[in-house]
């Protein structure tokens, strides 16, 4: 499975009011791996962003005035998401201004007719329900380093995501042996793995280790009857 974890900035709240997308930061993940391959750009939205949204994420009209607008880069930001799985933290926000920048081109593309959409909010509030799932709260609770976080930023807020995301659906996160953690075992300082490491040899068994291991079990049939290990080796 090949998906997308993205986040936009935009130059307000409401596509429909006229606003714009002024960054777009994806992250890919395949079989749920980070592969390293990232997209990110700064987009010059061709209107003022505004002051309470600079006040979020610290991007300047003078910043963006000299960036691509939004119909240069439409068909590479495409091309990169097509046929994956998008995964956004508040998805319909997302989409609402990614379909609204299609819209304003030929061929008019809508995003869930080429991606399929997952809404990791909604996720974290189906696995935490009452609970604040900020991506702030959910990176405290999964053990997710977001020091860096000073302002939103989409390839930030994307890769962040990704961590959560991974975390928050892949069952139990960590094993904690620190008697001093106060978080319930919660992972503490997620360190992501570089896509590149050597990946770790399997060693099979020797035939002694085989034979004592099939011994013990004998041990164990003798004990209590057959062994749960016996059980799931031949099923009835």
């Amino acid at each position: 499975m090949r998906q997308i974890v993205l986040d936009t900035e935009t130059t307000g709240i409401d596509p429909n009011d006229g606003h714009r997308i002024i960054e777009i930061g994806c992250v890919e993940v395949v079989e749920r791996e980070l592969t390293g391959r990232n997209y990110h750009v700064y987009i010059n939205p061709e209107r003022e962003v505004e002051a309470e949204a600079i006040t979020v994420h610290g991007i300047t009209n003078e910043f963006l005035a000299d960036k691509p607008v939004f119909a240069d880069i439409a068909d590479e930001f495409f091309e990169f998401i097509k046929g994956a799985e998008l995964v956004i933290h508040n998805a319909a926000f997302d989409i609402g201004f990614m379909d609204a920048e299609f819209a304003r081109l030929k061929p008019v593309r809508k995003t869930a007719d080429h991606c399929g959409v997952v809404d990791s909010l909604a996720i974290a509030r189906a696995k935490h329900p009452g609970q604040k799932n900020s991506l702030d709260a959910l990176c405290k609770r999964y053990g997710v380093d977001n020091s860096n976080r000073e302002l939103h930023g989409a390839l930030l807020d994307a890769e962040i995501l990704a961590d959560v995301y991974l975390l928050m659906t892949g069952g139990q996160t960590a094993l904690s042996l620190d008697s001093g953690s106060s978080d319930g075992g919660t992972a503490g300082g997620i360190r992501r793995l570089p896509a590149e490491r050597p990946r770790l040899s399997v060693v099979a068994a020797s035939e002694d280790e085989a034979a004592a291991h099939d011994e013990f079990l004998s041990m164990l049939d003798k004990q209590s009857g057959q062994s749960l290990w016996r059980k799931l080796q031949s099923p009835e």
